[in-house]
């Protein structure tokens, strides 16, 4: 018999399409509401398996939270409008989706009795880390550059708030930035799409090279919903960093990792570019807490893309549909 149900918000999408796959393969029986704007053909593997639930709505209709959040165990909200590009081109729905909609949901969940609440954020919440060779921790000084991470970061604080008046058991998941195959595609990550152009353009031009950032693959990090759903009563209220440290990398790194398996790519390098987020991450208390590790590594990442690529499997990879913006 499977499992109580599990709400995941934005299932549709490029780490939610992995993690209900995840679930489900775990005897869980799994709900998810998503609006499909980057279509539903990710949910075609798991569209006829007997504990999957398909809700097609909005998080900002009410109705529909209110509808789903019922019998529900615990909720993954993974719904937004995701990365700063897509927040700078519609500022208002960003707010509207990633603030005002996801502190609905929680007060729905509260009302509903759901046990647990699993809120997505993100590392872009660090900004820069200060001295250079500093490694930001859960505990760090949060300097949202971009309209997404102050997004995630009032989300953060609100939701996080209100663990004391509510029986609800918050976890907040800042994860590093993704890479890897999943059911909805995206190249336009880092790793992804550094890859991409590098094996069908042989040609790729990056700026501000020398700016940090941590990378997961997309199973790790449905991985890591997991154990924060599966986490004992000590990580109420907790909030953990999602990576590896191992896995901090500059953009030059990225390259170098990427030309040593297509050594015939040509690329350049600009001094400055839109992004000033430079930060490296520890990622040990989630190791400690939770015994979380990742499991595949960037070059793992590159290779896969590579070989997503060569098969043909996905033939088209400049088609809009593979971005978010």
């Amino acid at each position: 018999m499977a499992k109580p149900a599990i709400l995941v918000t934005g299932g549709a999408g490029y780490l939610g399409s992995v993690l209900v796959n995840l679930l489900l393969n775990e005897g869980h029986s799994v709900r998810v509401l998503d609006a499909l704007r980057f279509g539903g053909e990710s949910l075609l593997g798991c569209w006829s398996h007997s504990s999957f639930e398909f809700v097609r709505g909005d998080i900002r209709d009410l109705d529909a939270v209110r509808a789903c959040v019922k019998g529900v165990r615990a909720v993954v909200h993974l719904a937004a409008v995701v990365g700063d590009p897509a927040c700078s081109k519609q500022p208002a729905e960003a707010r509207e989706v990633n603030l005002d909609a996801s502190l609905r949901l929680f007060d729905e969940c509260c009302r509903a009795g759901t046990a647990a609440f699993i809120f997505a954020s993100t590392c872009s919440n660090y900004g820069v880390t200060a001295p250079e060779n500093e490694y930001a921790t859960e505990a760090s000084e949060l300097a949202p550059l971009s309209l997404y991470a102050e997004t995630k970061v009032q989300g953060e604080r609100k939701i996080l708030a209100g663990t004391a008046t509510h029986g609800t058991k918050v976890v907040v998941l800042r994860f590093a930035t993704l890479f890897g195959a999943s059911p909805r595609m995206r190249f336009d990550l880092t790793v992804n799409e550094f890859t991409m152009q590098m094996l069908t353009k042989k040609h790729l031009f990056v700026y501000a090279a020398e700016t940090w950032r941590p990378y997961i693959h997309v199973l790790d990090a449905a991985r890591a919903v997991c154990a924060a759903l599966n986490s004992p009563d000590t990580a109420r209220g907790q909030v953990y960093n999602v990576g590896s440290t191992a896995e901090n990398y500059r953009k030059r790194d990225i390259v170098r990792l990427t030309e040593a398996q297509l050594p015939d790519a040509r690329v350049e390098y600009g001094d400055c570019g839109p992004d000033p987020r430079n930060y490296r991450v520890c990622f040990n208390k989630i190791s400690q807490d939770l015994g979380f590790s990742t499991t595949r590594t960037v070059p793992v990442g590159i290779a896969e893309i590579i070989h997503l690529l060569q098969s043909g499997v996905i033939r088209t990879p400049d088609d809009p549909h593979y971005r978010n913006c």
